[in-house]
């Protein structure tokens, strides 16, 4: 998963800014749109999808369960639905520890 800490501040996010930063296809996105109902993107007058923070906060759920820790969909459904705070926290950890070991390496490196 790729970091993109410079928009933190946007209101929302294109379907391609969301993919890039799970380095997934766009496709993904709009299926796992699709199959759980935590994701709510607004549309525009085109019709184009815009992804919240919260939305992306959900996909961050989504894509630790699934391809991080193989679940399958319907398992990743049902895991959200009944402990999403669990799985937030434990996301924000992994998101920490993940800054943590590439500052060590950049550390490293510079040794």
């Amino acid at each position: 998963m790729k970091s993109n800490e410079r928009n933190t501040e946007r209101i929302y996010y294109t379907i391609g800014e969301v993919s890039r930063m799970f380095d997934v296809n766009t496709s993904l996105i709009r299926f796992w749109e699709k199959e759980f109902d935590v994701i709510k993107p607004h549309k525009n007058k085109k019709g184009n999808r815009l992804f919240t923070q919260k939305d992306v906060d959900n996909f961050h759920m989504i894509y630790h369960l699934v391809k991080e820790r193989g679940y399958t969909l319907k398992g990743a459904n049902e895991k959200i639905k009944r402990h999403a705070d669990d799985i937030r926290r434990d996301v924000e950890i992994l998101k920490t520890l993940n800054k943590m070991r590439d500052f060590l390496m950049a550390l490293k490196s510079k040794l």
